[in-house]
């Protein structure tokens, strides 16, 4: 269920309706593909906007070309209810958080009864009911510098940079839901910048972050960029202790939309 709108480009989160409503890029079917939820099947709700750039965005229409196509959480909700075989949400982006109606939407979720994911890059904090909260830190490597910018414009280089990691909101995320942390890995230079911001998150919570917890995740969005990396990250996990994840949904579907 893919969502198109005129809506000014420059507002990817104006929420102005007398009705609760939300940007929306897609609205889909599919099986979770990532983390340890892979291959469940799960109901996808992909909102427009985001605070970040990363040159690598498997989302492109929900970062650096937003869609804002706007549906009401009504609509959003019947949509879900469609799907009578998925028990699981997907709350995805962009970045969903930055939306205050996400937090309404996964409270009338939590009342239907379905179990909530929600895949956030860490830097927000909500109080919302939460099953599962997937959060991708991102990394120095996700930079649009000058030559990986993909709109060659260099706008974003900075910003990204200074509000890609937000502690204080890591330590927050971790410490009211059950989490994952997922980093996409581009090589094995990644890995002393994990290993230190994990020890930061560490230091600023109580909450105890096992293992088995960390998420190494090859960047690809095409089976062939997977061939070229998935090996890699597999043996990074192996020699660093953390959990290899898959690209499920790119290993079956390839980058077809709405996977």
């Amino acid at each position: 269920m893919p969502v198109n709108s005129t809506l000014d480009p420059e507002s990817p989160i104006a929420e102005t309706s007398d009705a609760a409503m939300l940007p929306i890029n897609e609205c889909f079917y599919s099986l979770q593909g990532e983390g340890t939820l892979a291959g469940i099947p799960s109901v996808f709700i992909r909102t427009s906007g985001c605070n970040l750039r990363c040159w690598f965005c498997d989302s492109y229409h929900t970062s650096w070309e937003p869609t804002h196509g706007q549906l009401s959480l009504e609509d959003i909700v019947a949509e879900v209810k469609s799907h009578e075989m998925a028990e699981h949400v997907v709350l995805t982006g962009g970045e969903p958080l930055i939306h205050d109606h996400s937090v309404e939407l996964l409270e009338r979720l939590n009342e239907l009864g379905y179990h909530t994911t929600v895949e956030t890059n860490g830097t927000i904090y909500r109080d919302a009911p939460i099953d599962l909260a997937r959060i991708s830190p991102k990394l120095a490597s996700s930079t649009p510098t000058p030559e990986k910018d993909p709109k060659g414009d260099r706008e974003w280089s900075d910003r990204h940079e200074e509000r890609r990691i937000d502690i204080d909101a890591l330590a927050r995320l971790v410490e009211s839901y059950d989490s994952q942390l997922k980093f996409v890995v581009t090589g094995e230079d990644d890995l002393p910048e994990i290993e230190d911001l994990l020890a930061r998150i560490r230091d600023a919570t109580a909450t105890t972050i096992p293992d088995s917890d960390i998420l190494l995740m090859p960047e690809g969005t095409t089976r062939e960029q997977l061939d070229d990396s998935r090996n890699i990250v597999a043996d990074l996990a192996m020699e660093y202790g953390y959990r290899y994840t898959p690209r499920l949904h790119v290993d079956l579907w390839n980058d077809a939309p709405a996977t």
